[in-house]
């Protein structure tokens, strides 16, 4: 089963299936911070300078380094265990250089959740939504997790951006696969989550409108095409796309 590594919801490896290191040994939100960055970093060796700015974003105290090597030295020592060893898990500290050196088929479940929504979004390209509801539903999954919570910063805002991204996408694939496969009102309830998260985002909207179509209640397709006209106006000061209008018009017919 190999090293698997889980940065959403509670930190923690695992090896061969069974958990080596979990959130309470990664001490502290700057440790967790820094071994998720070495994580997502793991092909190449990252600068003291560069770590520390991750971890400190706003000021650097005079004291950064001795505090940066106590906190590299808790994480050498949480993956030094011999089940990680095993596994091929190091950790590579010279020359104010960081690595933290990870088995070629390591899991990690950003990772995995970014992989999960492309594979969803192509089998719907395919024309085979059955297929989308197992990938579709991981990257949810994942995607809904916390990420490093309690921890502000520009590299942790960049990756919460890119899960809440991910999210979108994977209940957009949702909703229009449980459409296709006839559990209209299942792709409604999607829909609407989609469109709570994201308001100005047309496609929730679209995906919605046709999910009520397909479950019978056409008034409700249609005054979620009018919440969205009149979000977008008071909001952004814009009318629906010709593809949102298109979806409307064919609801007139």
């Amino acid at each position: 089963m190999g090293v698997r590594i889980y940065l959403t919801g509670r930190v923690g490896m695992e090896a061969n299936g069974q958990v080596v290191v979990n959130q309470t040994q990664i001490r502290g939100k700057q440790g967790r911070l820094a071994f998720a960055y070495l994580v997502h970093e793991r092909t190449r060796t990252v600068p003291k300078e560069e770590l520390a700015t991750v971890i400190w974003p706003d000021e650097m105290s005079p004291a950064w380094e001795g505090a940066l090597s106590a906190i590299t030295s808790r994480i050498r020592s949480m993956v030094s265990i011999e089940p990680l060893k095993k596994e091929g898990v190091s950790f590579f500290r010279s020359s104010g250089q960081y690595q933290l050196d990870l088995p070629a088929d390591v899991w990690t479940d950003l990772e995995a959740g970014f992989s999960a929504v492309d594979r969803a979004e192509a089998h719907l390209r395919n024309g085979s939504p059955e297929q989308v509801l197992g990938p579709a539903g991981a990257a949810a999954c994942i995607a809904r997790r916390p990420f490093l919570p309690g921890i502000e910063g520009f590299w942790v805002d960049s990756l919460r951006g890119k899960l809440h991204r991910q999210l979108l996408r994977a209940l957009d694939c949702l909703s229009e696969s449980q459409r296709l496969v006839g559990e209209p009102m299942v792709a409604v309830e999607t829909g609407t989550e989609a469109v709570k998260l994201d308001n100005l985002r047309e496609r929730g909207y679209q995906f919605l409108m046709q999910a009520y179509s397909a479950a019978g209640n056409r008034a409700e397709a249609l005054n979620v095409y009018h919440q969205c006209r009149e979000i977008l106006a008071a909001e952004v000061g814009t009318e629906p796309s010709q593809e949102t209008q298109e979806i409307y018009q064919s609801l007139l017919e």
